[in-house]
């Protein structure tokens, strides 16, 4: 398994079903860091109503929250890595331990190349022609992810999460979206409205429900599908993947990442390239530090949370809040603010000034 490559959005499964979802692009060279997605009924159990999966006589669960974290640090401690620059074990799987892998992209192209057999994936073949004849865009440009990947779809209730491949597919996506969501047809954006957060408990404290709308709008990959066969309005997600020559593994066991504290400043992008993925990589320039340590070369912010993916465009001028760390390499030393999970994890933000 040495030289198995895996990316974003790829899944792991192990010897014992457990379904892991490779996280990022930075990993060791015999690892891959991951987030723990779905277990079978065998191993563990969800309260939750949300968590069931059904495929066939088997049986699983989604984790939610922080759960997947502690089922992993108490039952299967095998499956995290220690990750040099943080001096921490991280939720992942030693290539060893890989049972089978599963690829949104090959898996897209099983299920768009032969007719559909339920409604959702009927509605999947809909909006997969609606967007490739807009932008010109193929079967190769897509994955799917969740449970489309795994099997275990709920034909009536289901989401459409999609993977799409490369910054400049990304582009072409993102522009036919939008003149999709003009002309007022089947596809719509699902931030248009403020249903899009309605009855969610909201807990950001420096960010807004109609300052997280704004943002959401303009990604312009977030989508309502109103499907008529199936009579309901099918949420659509199109999730940013890098293409391989886009992808740089930063990994090195001899940087270290150093805590620094908690800073608030107000800031201007000056790169925004790898800001659709995670972690998403904003370079910046502080225009003025609001609170915290006054520390030389702030050169980023790098976030690993979804509400930050795609936040600001370049030249923007932004607010943001989190924590200071200081990056030691071989080459140097330069610090980047870094929003995270984490104890004050809703006191973080990114947000565009005066939108």
């Amino acid at each position: 398994m040495a030289s198995l490559r895996l990316r974003d959005r790829d899944a792991i499964i192990t010897d014992e079903e457990l379904i892991f979802r490779v996280y990022g692009y930075f990993h060791p060279p015999e690892a891959c860091v991951c987030d723990v997605e779905y277990a079978p009924s065998t191993l563990f159990r969800s309260p939750d109503p949300r968590a069931l999966r059904v495929k066939g006589s088997k049986v699983y669960y989604k984790f939610y929250g922080d759960e997947g974290l502690r089922f992993v640090r108490e039952k299967y401690p095998r499956y995290t890595v220690f990750y040099e620059p943080l001096q921490e074990r991280l939720v992942g799987v030693p290539k060893s331990y890989i049972g089978k892998t599963r690829r949104p992209n090959k898996r897209f192209k099983q299920l768009i190349g032969k007719p559909p057999k339920d409604l959702l994936l009927k509605a999947l073949h809909k909006v997969f022609k609606t967007i490739t004849d807009r932008s010109g865009l193929s079967a190769g440009d897509f994955g799917v992810f969740g449970s489309l990947l795994h099997g275990f779809h709920h034909p009536k209730f289901s989401d459409l999460d999609f993977t799409i491949y490369g910054k400049k597919k990304l582009g072409r996506l993102s522009e036919a979206l939008g003149e999709l969501y003009l002309e007022g047809g089947p596809l719509q954006n699902e931030f248009d409205s403020k249903d899009a957060i309605k009855g969610k408990p909201w807990r950001f404290l420096n960010y807004s429900p109609k300052e997280y709308l704004w943002h959401q709008r303009r990604k312009m990959i977030y989508a309502l599908f109103a499907d008529e066969e199936s009579g309901r309005v099918i949420k659509t997600e199109f999730e940013p993947v890098k293409d391989w020559d886009e992808i740089y593994n930063e990994y090195s066991p001899d940087t270290r990442i150093m805590k620094g504290g908690w800073v608030k400043a107000l800031a201007r992008i000056t790169e925004d390239n790898d800001t659709p993925f995670l972690p998403s990589i904003y370079q910046i320039e502080i225009m003025k530090l609001l609170e915290g340590p006054r520390v030389g070369d702030i050169q980023r912010v790098i976030s690993y949370l979804e509400e930050f993916r795609m936040q600001a465009k370049r030249d923007e001028e932004v607010y943001v809040e989190g924590n200071l760390e200081q990056v030691i390499t071989s080459e140097g030393t330069f610090y980047q603010i870094t929003l995270t999970y984490g104890p004050r994890y809703y006191e973080q933000a990114l947000k565009v000034l005066n939108p």
